[in-house]
C-alpha cells in the first residue's frame, strides 16, 4: 500500500517511509510519523494480509470519491489548473446521485470554463490524503482522458482557488511534475504515453 499525502509548504518530500506491519497498531503510528515529518514524501507498509491493513488504514479516515479529466486539445496540449500555487488538473467531489463520469464533466466545465468536452478513455485512478477540518481525508480520484477544443475561453474558478487555467505541450507536462503532487504523477505519465 503507498500512500502520498499533499505536501506542506516548504522545502520538497525526499524520503520514503518503509515498514512492515505486525499489529493494527503499528499503521496508526506510521500515519502519525508521516504526518509529523516533513521530510517523508510518502508511506510504504507491508503486512501478510494487505487486505486487513488497507481496512485498518481506511478506518483513520473519511472517505471521499471524486472525479477529474486530463483534457487534451486538437494540437496535442493538456489542460492544467494552478490551484493553490500547485500545478493541478481539473477534479472534485462526486455530488450524491451524480454517475462518475457525469462529475468528471461537471468539474472540468466548473474549474476551467469549458463548455464542449469529451471522454475518450479512462485513466489510473489515484488516491490521496489530506487533513480538513480536524480530520483525515481518503480521497479517491477517477481520471477520464478527455478532448476538448483550444478555442473555447478558459475562465479559471476562482472559488476554489484556481489562479490560472492553461493548455501545455507535453515537454512543459514534464517541466511541471516537480511542481505539482505526487498522486497525479501517474496520470501525467499515462497521459505523455496515451500513444
Amino acid at each position: 500500500m503507498t500512500v502520498a499525502p499533499a505536501p506542506p509548504p516548504g522545502p520538497p518530500r525526499d524520503e520514503l517511509l518503509v515498514l512492515r506491519v505486525d499489529h493494527d497498531a503499528e499503521v496508526a503510528r506510521a500515519l502519525a510519523t508521516l504526518q509529523c515529518n516533513h521530510t517523508l514524501r510518502g508511506l510504504h507498509l507491508f503486512h501478510a494480509d494487505v487486505d486487513r491493513v488497507w481496512e485498518v488504514f481506511k478506518a483513520g479516515h473519511v472517505f471521499v470519491a471524486a472525479a477529474g479529466g486530463a483534457v487534451t486539445d486538437e494540437h496535442g496540449r493538456l489542460l492544467v489548473i494552478k490551484r493553490l500555487g500547485k500545478w493541478d488538473l481539473p477534479k472534485g467531489k462526486i455530488d450524491p446521485g451524480e454517475g462518475v463520469t457525469d462529475a468528471a464533466f461537471r468539474e472540468v466545465r466548473e474549474e476551467c470554463g469549458l463548455r464542449e468536452v469529451r471522454i475518450v478513455g479512462e485513466l489510473p485512478s489515484t488516491w490521496h490524503t489530506y487533513a480538513r477540518d480536524g480530520h483525515q481525508h481518503l480521497k479517491r480520484t477517477h481520471w477520464f482522458l478527455m478532448e476538448a477544443s483550444s478555442s473555447e475561453t478558459l475562465v479559471p474558478q476562482s472559488e476554489e482557488d484556481i489562479e490560472e487555467v492553461r493548455w501545455l505541450t507535453p515537454d512543459e507536462v514534464r517541466a511541471i511534475e516537480r511542481d505539482t503532487y505526487p498522486s497525479l504523477l501517474p496520470v501525467f505519465q499515462a497521459w505523455l504515453e496515451r500513444g
